[in-house]
């Protein structure tokens, strides 16, 4: 395989485990533990347990999808260059997750909020926002750290 190759495997996999991971915290902790919310607020019970196991199902086959892949890339050159390329993707992937399903679900169709009901509402969906452009800030600052390191040992 070559380097460009696994360097595909390394992006994609830490990606897809990063959303994979970010989608398992929010419908564990938001959806199951605080019982703050469900993906589709705007149906009976039912309905919000059937769209919250959809969501569930997707978020598992993306760490599925994600673990084959970088299984697949194997041991990334360098450990401490592969380790931030790793940690970097994941958290690009888990913040740029949160941005986008917090812009869409919370913002754009409104089918669900952080905090439905509550009268900081929006400073919830905001915080949300927040975090998960603050996690995509520093994946993508790992990133670039790890390849910058690798263009000055190739120089």
């Amino acid at each position: 395989m070559s380097i460009d190759e696994k360097k595909k495997l390394l992006n994609y996999g830490s990606l897809l485990l990063g959303i994979g991971l970010a989608g398992a915290f929010d419908g564990v902790v938001f959806h199951q533990l605080l019982q703050w919310h469900s993906v589709y607020m705007h149906t009976h019970r039912h309905g919000q347990i059937v769209s919250d196991g959809l969501f569930h199902g997707i978020t598992t086959v993306a760490l599925a999808i994600g673990a084959i892949l970088l299984w697949r890339a194997g041991a990334p050159g360098g450990v401490r260059r592969g380790k931030r390329l790793l940690l970097g993707g994941a958290l690009l992937g888990a913040g740029g997750f949160n941005v986008i399903e917090g812009l869409i679900n919370h913002h754009l169709l409104q089918i669900h909020h952080v905090k439905p009901g509550d009268p900081n509402e929006l400073l919830y969906d905001l915080a949300f926002l927040a975090s998960g452009a603050l996690l995509a800030a520093i994946g993508e600052a790992l990133r670039r750290s790890a390849n910058e390191e690798r263009r000055a040992a190739q120089a």
